[in-house]
């Protein structure tokens, strides 16, 4: 029975994936995906957090190989970790029903870039639907799933920051199918890609992706809106939103399966209007692919590729306005919570005058005022890497001053191969890495990880020690210390492990002030 609702898009796709029968959710948190995985919990969804992304769309995979759906979450950045898989997976497919979720955040809400990840999808040659509200959310992710197993494709559904958390009404179906059971058939030429598999998988692809443009140009996934025969837009997601707004009288092609385009139904599109302008957030990812086509639209100026796009800037951009855009009005500087354990951690890395190479999660504020103790921060896992090979050529009064900071679900997800790579290729000067352990994937929302002892939904899970893991690497010092309660017994901790050449690991435990309210609340589901 069809229900209407209000629902943000992050919902819509929870609650599409539920009554789809999706067997398993699995994905790693990153804003803007973050809650698509606990609202499918709470549907009564099976989910679960993976340890990275990487990790998690292997586990999709599998589900998919047994002939099941799963739909594997994440963020933009999210993507590079889950490349490797994704562009062998696209050449065999799956039986199953396999859909990831990119989760782009144009503007940097909350990440280091602002990559436009519709470039994966003709890079690996997947297709991919974007949609531009929440019932394009909920009705696309159901034919996501059709599409994935009938054409034994995985699907790429890119949404964006205000897709995800905006929210409209939705009309909301119902079950309309049941978890399948899976099982599975012998198929090696399909599934495994050896060379001489893999060169017909990828003929094969290119082959289904010509079928999949002829399906997009029966106009299923295009809407058209007629208006002045002057000024045409084609556009894609939230910016169709933007251009209603912005240009009322204008015809609109609105394009919501992006990968491959329907370049005829374009072309028509085109030559009905006498000047033709494509609006897209993000690179000219459509404006470059329609030209190369030899149709002949507009693109957007150099200035608008930069942050999200809003009815004021894309009124800008038809009327080729060009000029310096005033400078926002400046905000309030994120910084650590006071009582965050993490404060007295980076006190003492600022007085101790250590080079920090810094990684991604909250302590990367750890860069900004009062405590300025953040010098690199690049990627996931990054910080205990990086910090080796600043050792490696660094002087040795400068090597000793250099210590990695990693956080604990951070430690989880890309940690581990840096501290192998520590014990097995050991710089003279040793290495310390501290391992800022607050007990949650605080950042994107108090989520759990394999450290926490707890699943998705918070119910009791065995727990994946830290101490014990790197101490299992081959790590010769493993120290666990509160650095709030005991700072000045840490300092010397710290100044003591950067005087050896021992490689050292020292976890800073303390739970997140603002996570202790509900890891209390937690204690009672054991």
């Amino acid at each position: 029975m069809t229900q209407r609702i209000l629902a943000s898009g992050n919902e819509a796709i929870a609650m599409a994936a539920f009554d789809c029968g999706v067997n398993l959710g699995v994905g790693y948190p990153g804003t803007p995906s973050s809650e698509i995985l606990d609202e499918f919990s709470k549907e009564g969804g099976t989910a679960q957090w993976a340890p990275n992304e990487k990790t998690a769309l292997e586990v999709g995979i599998g589900v998919a190989f047994a002939n099941g759906r799963s739909l594997v979450t994440m963020k933009h950045v999210g993507l590079n970790v889950a490349a490797d898989p994704l562009f062998t997976i696209a050449y065999s497919g799956t039986p199953g029903g396999l859909v990831i979720v990119s989760a782009d955040d144009p503007g940097m809400a909350s990440s280091q870039n602002e990559q436009d990840n519709r470039r994966y999808a003709i890079a690996a040659g997947v297709p991919m639907l974007e949609p531009a509200d929440s019932q394009e959310c909920y009705d696309f992710l159901i034919r996501a799933f059709e599409l994935s197993e009938a054409y034994r494709r995985p699907v790429l559904f890119r949404v964006t920051t205000r897709v995800c958390h905006s929210k409209c009404i939705l009309e909301r179906r119902g079950r309309i199918a049941e978890p399948k059971t899976g099982s599975f058939t012998h198929d090696p030429r399909s599934n495994v890609m050896i060379p001489a598999y893999a060169r017909i998988a990828h003929k094969n692809l290119r082959a289904t992706l010509h079928k999949l443009e002829e399906l997009n140009e029966k106009g299923e996934f295009v809407k058209r809106i007629e208006g002045s025969s002057e000024l045409g837009v084609i556009t894609s997601g939230i910016s169709f939103q933007h251009v209603r707004d912005a240009a009322p009288e204008a015809s609109v092609l609105k394009l919501g399966f992006t990968y491959p385009l329907p370049l005829e139904t374009i072309r028509k599109f085109a030559e009905s209007v006498k000047r033709c302008v494509v609006v897209e957030e993000g690179d000219p990812i459509l404006a470059d692919a329609i030209n190369a086509a030899g149709i002949r639209v507009e693109g957007k100026p150099e200035m608008f590729r930069f942050g999200e796009l809003n009815v004021q800037r894309v009124r800008r951009l038809l009327a080729g306005d060009a000029t310096p855009e005033p400078a926002p009005a400046p905000g309030k500087p994120p910084q650590l919570c006071a009582g965050c354990p993490h404060r007295k951690t980076y006190q003492a890395l600022h007085e101790l005058n250590c080079i920090v190479s810094g990684d991604i999660g909250c302590y990367t504020l750890g860069v900004l005022p009062p405590f300025e103790a953040v010098d690199t921060c690049v990627c996931m896992g990054a910080s205990i890497t990086v910090g080796l090979g600043m050792r490696r050529v660094l002087p040795e009064a400068e090597a000793r001053r250099v210590v990695s900071v990693i956080g604990d679900s951070t430690f989880m997800h890309t940690g581990v191969n840096g501290i192998v790579e520590m014990v097995y290729n050991r710089p003279a000067t040793g290495h310390v890495v501290l391992v800022l352990d607050n007990s949650t994937t605080a950042m994107t929302g108090m989520q759990e990880h394999p450290g926490t002892g707890r699943k998705l939904d918070h119910t009791p899970a065995p727990q994946v020690s830290i101490e014990q893991v790197v101490r299992g690497i081959g790590v010769d010092n493993v120290d666990v210390i509160d650095s709030t309660v005991n700072y000045e017994a840490f300092k010397e901790l710290v100044q003591k492990r950067l005087a050896s050449n021992d490689t050292s690991v020292i976890i800073a435990r303390r739970p997140c002030i603002l996570a202790m309210v509900k890891l209390k609340s937690y204690e009672g589901k054991k």
